[in-house]
């Protein structure tokens, strides 16, 4: 009863911090956004053109059940008007980004109401801590499981971009948490007499009587009710579904997911086995066929999305497989490796750069992120110093670990993000640490890990001490908790005040920023008609689409050709820094003047931007 009682207050206790979890990363979209009673005014704007281009289609697919949006004037110059993130194609406007994010919080939002979209990551992201536990609790134990589900729900990057709720990762990163925990309790069911008691209870199954079942021989050898396992084959299930609404959510992971599954599924070859593999992928199947319709609908092609350079890069990588499957049979040594190296160009895209990789491991988790680095690095030198003791679940998670952290780390490590306009700024709101979020999650168990065999070394050196109010056991009980409890308020404490305001990307800041473009925005929309353009550099984000926007300079004189169609046939504005009056006059008497327009300042907005509007001579 005791046992029970334990494993069902720290259920409790994981419940209760998803709740506070939810709560808390929900209250920046409460605070920032804003919704007017006739939706006409609402003011839910982005931080960037990935979350604001989400936003908008899954707004639009929950109230119409469509993910493009039709752009008539677009047909008069070559497309230019659309924001970021966005493309546009003979005038129909369509996301560039993956569907799945759409897809999923679009179906949601047409049963509920539009204006939980921004909320709908912080529901999954808290439903993901509660799965942690479960995932870490058969892995490793409850201790581990619990201690886990703090360090996560208090991880600097994972808080972050919940808050900023319209980012695929998070969504991606739970519904794989998702899969996982179905599929090892499906394949680790607890071996337990009372696992078909509920069976045995209805028909009151007993071996050595006659039963419903024992009196008819040829339907027991049927349906062997005994031997099957319905949950099994139910948490499969729902392990394949959900792995394939991650995949669809960011398709581009497949790069590390399927060796990850390839190793997963080699070492768990006798369990999976013929029957249930083919659950699995039908399940896995069917959470793909939405993306595959609408991908039809949209880019022509089941398999091709909204990147070209990603759709390029598929057809690259198909020929080349096709000529790799021609050339092996003939052994044409050369033009084996002249596959292999194309194949290698076209994943590697932007190189393979092993030091520069290892540069930003160490800014953006060694440095950035030193608690759960260093704890989880002490974490596996212990695990390693113990290893008699562990089973092979543990060495399946540890070399899973190595497959993720390898592969996610030399490959976008290869890149370089800016996102921060401060190059020399290394911030949380870099896309490393979101690229990185698997990375960071498998490290948690491990710096759990060393929580608890510190607290355990610490607790016995004060009990060597002799104090009278260590020698009943509940009082040093009471101690051991308390050091854990203590050691994971300082993590929580440290890691929640980072996210907030240890650096300048945090969410107080952006919060701050936020208010101020509302500001911002209100100006301009009541400076414009409903039907006017907006040329800008930075700005899309917060006009579309309440306003037409291009992104563009007058630096590129085909561009300003496009705007001199434009100004004919809608009211056309420039919103950007500030121009000197010589740039102005330069502006009227070249650049603009060759294509028929002249620019004046309509209002300076604030201290670094104007509104200006362009006009015939």
């Amino acid at each position: 009863m005791n046992f029970k009682f334990k494993k069902i207050n720290s259920v409790f206790f994981v419940i209760f911090l998803a709740l506070v979890f939810f709560l808390g990363t929900s209250s920046f979209n409460f605070y920032t956004q804003s919704y007017s009673s006739d939706g006409s005014r609402d003011f839910v704007k982005w931080a960037s053109p990935d979350e604001s281009a989400n936003y908008i289609f899954t707004k639009l697919y929950a109230q119409t059940g469509k993910i493009k949006i039709q752009e008539k004037y677009n047909l008069y110059v070559a497309d230019i008007m659309h924001p970021r993130s966005l493309r546009s194609d003979y005038g129909e406007i369509k996301p560039v980004s993956f569907l799945g994010i759409i897809l999923i919080y679009g179906r949601l939002a047409h049963f509920f109401s539009y204006k939980i979209i921004p909320f709908l990551t912080p529901f999954f992201a808290s439903l993901g801590i509660i799965s942690f536990y479960f995932l870490i609790k058969k892995i490793f134990n409850r201790s581990n499981a619990l201690i886990s589900s703090f360090l996560l729900a208090s991880f600097p990057p994972y808080i972050y971009y919940t808050a900023r709720s319209m980012f695929h990762n998070v969504l991606f990163t739970v519904l794989l948490i998702f899969s996982f925990t179905f599929l090892i309790y499906a394949f680790n069911p607890k071996k337990k007499k009372g696992r078909f008691s509920f069976f045995k209870k209805i028909f009151r199954y007993k071996k050595k009587q006659k039963s419903l079942f024992t009196e008819n021989k040829f339907i027991l050898k049927q349906f062997n009710f005994k031997k099957i396992n319905y949950f099994t084959y139910f948490f499969i299930s729902l392990g394949g579904f959900f792995l394939g609404l991650s995949i669809i959510t960011r398709s581009s992971e497949l790069l590390w997911l399927l060796p990850l599954l390839i190793f997963l599924w080699i070492f768990n070859f006798k369990k999976m086995g013929f029957l249930k593999l083919m659950l699995f992928l039908s399940f896995l199947f069917l959470a793909l066929l939405p993306v595959a319709f609408y991908n039809q609908i949209l880019y022509g092609s089941y398999f091709y999305g909204g990147y070209s350079e990603m759709n390029s890069s598929l057809a690259g990588i198909a020929q080349s497989a096709l000529s790799l499957t021609k050339s092996v049979p003939r052994a044409e040594l050369s033009q084996i490796q002249s596959s292999i190296l194309k194949i290698k160009e076209i994943i590697f895209y932007f190189g393979l750069h092993p030091k520069f990789s290892l540069k930003m491991f160490l800014i953006y988790f060694i440095q950035m992120f030193s608690l759960l680095f260093w704890m989880s690095f002490f974490g596996i030198l212990i695990f390693f110093s113990q290893i008699k003791k562990y089973r092979k679940k543990h060495f399946l998670y540890f070399f899973s670990l190595l497959i993720i952290s390898f592969i996610l780390i030399i490959y976008y490590g290869s890149w370089e993000f800016h996102d921060n306009p401060n190059f020399n700024h290394y911030t949380i709101g870099n896309s490393y640490t979101r690229y990185w979020l698997p990375v960071y999650l498998v490290f948690i168990p491990f710096a759990s890990f060393f929580i608890m065999r510190f607290t355990r070394a610490l607790s016995s050196l004060i009990l060597k001490l002799n104090f009278s109010i260590f020698k009943n056991k509940k009082n040093k009980k009471i101690i051991f908790n308390f050091l854990r409890a203590i050691i994971v308020i300082i993590v929580v404490y440290f890691s929640i005040n980072f996210v907030l305001s240890g650096s300048e990307e945090g969410l107080i800041f952006l919060a701050q920023r936020q208010k101020e473009a509302k500001t911002e925005w209100q100006e301009i929309i009541n400076l414009t008609e409903n039907n006017s353009v907006i040329i800008t550099r930075y700005h899309d984000k917060l006009l579309f689409p309440e306003r037409k926007v291009i992104v563009g300079l007058f630096d590129d004189k085909n561009m300003i050709r496009e705007y001199a169609y434009l100004v004919r046939m809608l009211p056309v504005y420039y919103y950007n820094f500030t121009f000197p009056e010589k740039d102005i006059k330069y502006l009227n008497e070249r650049r603009l003047k060759e294509a028929g327009l002249q620019i004046k300042k309509i209002k300076k907005i604030n201290k670094n931007f104007s509104l200006y509007g362009l006009y015939l001579l």
